[in-house]
């Protein structure tokens, strides 16, 4: 776990909060949806791929959405999304296992599931499509990679930075996330994902996260070298239909 630089308070307690958390007692056996074939198949349809994610709250936003979960999800599907990602964290972004899992049993869409996995047992709480692995914070990521797909998941490594991008490709990620929000300082910068994308291989399939809330944002995401974008806010503030399509179809 790399956390060489200071952390914002909100992303410390959660880590705290990861740490404490519970894992599942047998290890799951998952049959996932394809993510790279979900891409593919946008990209045919002539759609931007896009993981819409159902996110109540997070601590960079204000307030809460209390929508039925199933029901936005089912509209963010009819509006394109290639892909959903569901957050689990329940403290801090007001998500649970069990929101996923309705999700998923609603929807033929790859399913992600989000959240702070810091250890292998947490693997285990919820079945899901994809799992969220973030690079700074995991002590063992090849390890945790090797379990994830042991059991069927297809692992999204997340990053931030060049150093980071080159510890996940070493420990085998083939899905890498380049968020665009420094956890430092929760500050976000697209050109985050323009400086390490460069140095990505060209069969590692990249999905650009965090800040795209425009159509230019989409468009240099994509120029950039983005295969997917995920997007949370800017869909979740509004009608999520209208607001998937507007993403999806540029």
């Amino acid at each position: 776990m790399n956390t060489s630089d200071a952390l914002a308070p909100a992303v410390e307690a959660i880590l705290r909060s990861a740490r404490e958390r519970e894992g599942g007692h047998e290890p799951l056996a998952v049959e996932a949806r394809s993510f790279p074939e979900a891409v593919a198949a946008a990209e045919r349809e002539g759609r931007v791929p896009v993981i819409a994610e159902v996110k109540p709250t997070s601590p960079t936003t204000e307030g809460v959405r209390e929508d039925e979960p199933v029901e936005l999800a089912r509209e963010m599907v009819a509006g394109g999304a290639a892909a959903l990602s569901v957050l689990t964290e329940p403290e801090h972004f007001g998500g649970s296992p069990e929101t996923l899992e309705r999700v998923r049993e609603a929807v033929d869409v790859p399913v992600l599931r989000k959240d702070f996995l810091l250890r292998e047992d947490q693997l285990d709480v919820v079945e899901s499509d994809l799992v969220l692995l973030i690079a700074r914070f995991v002590d063992d990521l090849a390890g945790l990679i090797e379990a994830a797909r042991e059991r069927g998941f297809q692992p999204l490594v997340e990053v931030h930075t060049r150093e980071e991008l080159e510890e996940a490709l070493a420990a085998g990620a083939e899905i890498v996330g380049i968020n665009n929000r420094d956890l430092a300082r929760l500050e976000v910068d697209l050109a985050t994902f323009e400086s390490v994308a460069k140095e990505a291989p060209e069969d590692v399939l990249l999905v650009a996260e965090s800040g795209i809330s425009s159509e230019e944002d989409v468009r240099r995401m994509r120029t950039a070298g983005a295969d997917a974008l995920l997007i949370g806010t800017a869909i979740m503030d509004g009608d999520v239909r209208e607001n998937t399509e507007e993403f999806t179809t540029q």
